[in-house]
């Protein structure tokens, strides 16, 4: 009895080892493959328990997230002007096809990465050699990205792999090119501020110009209308004058000439040398009242 209890247990034992050898997970994250002697014979996407032949099939798993490419330096490119820029790039992708993806690389990461960056580098220095440096910094960076993860997508899908997306992540000059770009910028900005102050300069005398032409003719107006004023005023007081002598001329003219005294007698100090019989003295002369 003993003997057969100890017999069932160790045949217990044998098959959950077998079973232990012969079940496996797949994660949700992962696609496995499972190999005969070298050769593929199953390939399983679905999560859950699966099932191989003991001591026979070998398992490999494979990670389908999307994984990540990122240059550890950045690489030097030449535009079409002939100079060198630096590029930062990084690259989003997986696998797609698990199957090819083992045939073509061995299901060696590396290897996939190495084939990819290698399919960008080459695709990057024919796209920048026929680009200015303004183009691959700033003009026309975003259709760049977009043509390259397009073209690299197509290379990559032979390998059993999609490429999602290529950024680049900063493209600068090396400094001896840096200095000779800012020395162009800074002269050509110096040049369209010296445009904008010679062209502001002219405005300026331009406008002042105008306004002393306007100032001129307010000026010559307002002098024109004050003669005209004045001339009127004149004939005004001097038709006053022609009235007042025609009702009286004996009367004016002695008014006239007590203002011609007074104004010449004013101050003591006032001296005058004419001759006795002038004109001048004419009503001291007869300043006696007529009988």
């Amino acid at each position: 009895m003993k003997n057969n209890m100890a017999g069932v247990l160790a045949g217990a034992f044998v098959v959950l080892i077998v079973l232990s050898l012969s079940l496996f997970v797949v994660d949700q994250r992962q696609n496995v493959i499972v190999l005969r002697f070298g050769e593929i014979v199953n390939v399983i996407k679905e999560p859950g328990l699966a099932f191989k032949m003991p001591f026979i099939d070998n398992v490999r798993y494979f990670d389908v997230r999307v994984l990540t490419i990122d240059t550890p330096e950045p690489e030097r490119f030449l535009t079409s002007e002939k100079k060198n820029v630096l590029v930062d790039l990084f690259i989003k992708w997986r696998i797609a096809e698990v199957e090819k993806y083992y045939i073509s690389v061995s299901g060696d990461e590396m290897r996939a990465q190495t084939r990819l960056l290698q399919t960008i580098n080459d695709g990057l220095r024919a796209e920048f050699g026929n680009r200015t440096v303004h183009d691959v910094v700033s003009g026309e960076r975003d259709k760049i990205m977009e043509f390259m993860r397009q073209k690299a997508n197509e290379d990559a899908q032979k390998i059993g792999v999609e490429v999602l997306d290529v950024r680049l992540k900063r493209v600068d000059l090396p400094n001896e090119v840096s200095e000779s770009v800012y020395g162009r910028m800074k002269a050509e900005r110096t040049r369209v501020a010296n445009e904008l102050r010679s062209t502001g300069a002219a405005e300026s005398e331009k406008i002042r110009a105008d306004a002393d032409k306007q100032r001129e003719v307010i000026i010559a107006q307002a002098y024109r209308e004050a003669q005209r004023k004045k001339g009127e005023g004149d004939a005004k007081a001097s038709a006053i004058y022609a009235r007042a002598y025609e009702q009286n001329a004996e009367f004016y003219s002695f008014y006239r000439s007590l203002e011609a005294y007074r104004q010449s007698f004013k101050n003591k100090s006032d001296v005058m040398v004419l001759e006795p019989n002038s004109e001048f003295f004419k009503y001291f002369k007869n300043s006696k009242p007529q009988k």
